[in-house]
């Protein structure tokens, strides 16, 4: 009995020590979670490279509509099914929208650039895309803007941006998992 209490006592510290892990950590991507954004991205998809600023690429994803988001660093707030990191790209393929409400605009790369939220946020249409940046810091975002480029396109950082383009319809094009397998969208009437 006496030489049970302590191996016990070392088991709960044990299990305490590895219940104080961080479980909102991201690990670093490598590339191959990039591939299938190289493959199957029909329009620029931008990014910072596997490193920027000292965090690591920690997350891709595709969701549903297009939009493309990729995460630097690890969750600063989070809980299950949310994490919010230090940086954030987004390339979004419809560039029809681009917020307004409250907005200050900046010059970016030769284009004109919304921020919000205290110039944290920017939103930049270029090409056929808007390109929205969320950091924890307003220099962190002018950074992010001054130096992303495309992943699946050739790019120089901190080089103009292409002006964007007029509205590419994406709006009004259904979405990929809207198409039957096999079929395509030959032509959809304008507005």
């Amino acid at each position: 009995m006496r030489r049970a209490l302590p191996v016990a006592a070392l088991l709960v510290c044990a299990l305490a020590l590895c219940s104080c892990g961080d479980t909102l950590q991201n690990t670093p991507l490598g590339a191959s979670p990039f591939e299938s954004v190289i493959v199957n991205s029909r329009f620029p998809v931008y990014w910072l490279g596997l490193r920027f600023d000292g965090l690591q690429a920690s997350n891709v994803r595709e969701d549903p509509g297009g939009a493309v988001t990729i995460d630097y660093g690890n969750c600063l707030i989070g809980g299950q099914y949310t994490c919010v990191t230090p940086l954030q790209i987004v390339t979004s393929p419809d560039n029809s929208f681009v917020p307004g409400a409250g907005a200050r605009t900046l010059r970016a790369r030769g284009l004109a650039a919304t921020a919000v939220n205290g110039e944290t946020t920017l939103a930049l249409s270029t090409g056929p895309v808007v390109v929205s940046v969320y950091a924890r810091s307003a220099s962190l975002a002018r950074d992010a803007a001054r130096t992303m480029v495309p992943l699946n396109e050739p790019g120089i950082s901190e080089a103009p941006l292409p002006p964007a383009t007029v509205d590419t319809g994406f709006d009004r094009l259904p979405l990929r998992s809207q198409v039957p397998h096999g079929q395509g969208v030959a032509h959809l009437p304008g507005p």
